[in-house]
């Protein structure tokens, strides 16, 4: 899809949508191709500074597009954020010389955005420790992976790109399990199954997910651990 410009706050956006033959292209040489003016290392240093956008959400340069998604650049924010220390209580549950872990209460944002320059999980860090892993670019110093603003749960926190690098390798090929808690409406009667569908921003509220046809593949394995009537209390992996 051609792209479409706008820039009426001051701040100058692209928005891109991808077409069916895009399917499955990394995310960076999509954008060069659409946007030569750009080189394709340009695009890698957008991404890893959080201003490429995939359905509102961070993105990767080796992301696998699917045609649908909603990718949007920031070509030019109204000002630089400012990633500072600031002391806030941090619940550590482990830590040796490469990782922490750390359990991330519900409410608290993984990393600084606009909107979101402070408070958050990494202004802690910096007060923290003194060394983090720097390969997610300046704005994510230590993180691996993250979870929503809503989630509480643990995160692994990389001190060095050693660790950080053996992290998401073990991340990619699944040899980490997530497991969540979740209370999810109604009374769901199987006590326990698989969930597989396309998940993607919900076209009515961009603020929640939802099953889209054009969404990416998602599986989830559920175990019911408590029913309460017009809920149920379930453990996900």
């Amino acid at each position: 899809m051609y792209p479409n410009r706008e820039g009426g706050d001051g701040v100058e956006r692209i928005h891109l949508m991808p077409a069916p033959e895009d399917n499955g292209r990394r995310l960076d040489q999509y954008l060069a191709e659409k946007l030569p003016q750009y080189s394709r290392n340009h695009f890698q240093k957008f991404i890893r500074n959080g201003l490429v956008t995939v359905d509102a959400g961070s993105a990767k340069a080796n992301h696998r597009i699917r045609a649908g998604e909603r990718i949007v650049i920031v070509l030019s924010p109204p000002k630089e954020i400012r990633v500072v220390p600031e002391n806030i209580d941090l619940n550590i549950v482990y830590e040796d010389g490469d990782i922490a872990v750390i359990n991330k209460p519900q409410g608290m944002v993984v990393h600084p955005a606009p909107g979101h320059e402070s408070g958050t999980l990494v202004n802690a860090l910096l007060y923290h420790y003194d060394e983090l892993s720097d390969l997610n670019g300046k704005f994510r110093p230590g993180i691996v992976h993250r979870i929503d603003k809503d989630t509480s749960g643990l995160l692994v926190i990389a001190k060095n790109n050693f660790a950080h690098s053996k992290l998401a390798e073990q991340l990619q090929k699944k040899e980490v399990s997530r497991q969540y808690l979740a209370l999810a409406e109604d009374n769901i009667k199987q006590d326990s199954g698989t969930i597989c569908a396309p998940m993607g921003r919900n076209p009515a509220n961009r603020k929640k997910m939802a099953v889209v046809a054009s969404g990416r593949n998602a599986v989830t394995h559920f175990r019911v651990l408590e029913r309460f009537g017009l809920c149920t209390y379930l453990e996900c992996k």
